[in-house]
């Protein structure tokens, strides 16, 4: 995402408030939200994880902040009602100020015990996106990289603050479907997936505490080899092969 959506490690939005003991939903309506949503979750010929995702960043950036995360997934699920064609938005505030009048309106049901079973499997199995792919991974654990300055129009994973930075490849986690052209139907494109580890400072300045850093998980589209530690690491192999060559020559010559 390059919109305000993007807002990691940015400041302003003030501390992280921890609530303790928090549930897993504040409020009725919020389960029947996440219920909602596991449904299309379902059916995977409607819409994928990443395209799921590229909805809410799609959203006009003031409703956005100005809603809570459960509000934001029912505004998302509404777009793809109305745009299925299942039900119009004149339907949906039709129902919604009927409910306004008699909350106590039964709301219908439908019995489908094979697809709640699989919605079931869903919720506690996820879907798996790493995949098998012929190409070798270009990076090593250990390698130093720069991280790309990629501007897309659509969806990606790369976060804004991230970008072109030094890190080093800390793990390789095999091949996962791409999110960048998964979330527009454009083919998962797997790649190989890595963990890039970036020091605190590097992304934030001298400022930043010293002995930090943040682990980003990193497709290999996203990373590109850090010409600077290549070049210097070139640059001593070749020092310490003129010093060899030298003392090899006044050994001769002794």
């Amino acid at each position: 995402m390059n919109s305000l959506h993007d807002i990691g490690g940015t400041d302003g939005f003030g501390p992280v408030q921890a609530e303790a003991e928090e549930p897993v939903f504040h409020e009725p309506w919020e389960r029947r939200v996440f219920g909602m949503v596991m449904l299309r979750a379902g059916d995977t010929t409607q819409t994928t994880g990443d395209g799921r995702r590229y909805r809410l960043e799609r959203l006009p950036p003031a409703q956005y902040l100005g809603s809570t995360y459960y509000e934001r997934w029912l505004a998302r699920q509404e777009e793809l009602i109305i745009e299925s064609g299942a039900l119009t938005q004149a339907e949906i505030d039709a129902k919604v100020a009927q409910f306004a009048v008699d909350p106590t309106m039964p709301i219908p049901r439908r019995e489908d015990p094979v697809f709640a079973g699989k919605i079931a499997r869903i919720v506690r199995t996820g879907r798996p996106a790493a995949r098998t792919i012929k190409g070798k991974p270009r990076f090593d654990v250990g390698d130093k990289v720069l991280t790309r300055n990629l501007n897309p129009h659509g969806h990606t994973r790369l976060p804004r603050y991230t970008r072109n930075k030094h890190g080093v490849i800390a793990a390789h986690h095999g091949a996962h479907v791409f999110p960048d052209t998964n979330a527009h139907g454009l083919g998962e494109n797997p790649q190989h997936l890595y963990t890039v580890r970036i020091s605190a400072r590097e992304l934030w300045g001298p400022d930043a505490e010293p002995n930090e850093c943040v682990l980003i998980d990193m497709w290999e589209s996203y990373i590109a080899p850090d010409a600077s530690a290549t070049g210097k690491a070139r640059k001593a192999k070749s020092g310490k092969a003129g010093g060899a060559r030298t003392v090899k020559a006044a050994k001769k010559r002794l």
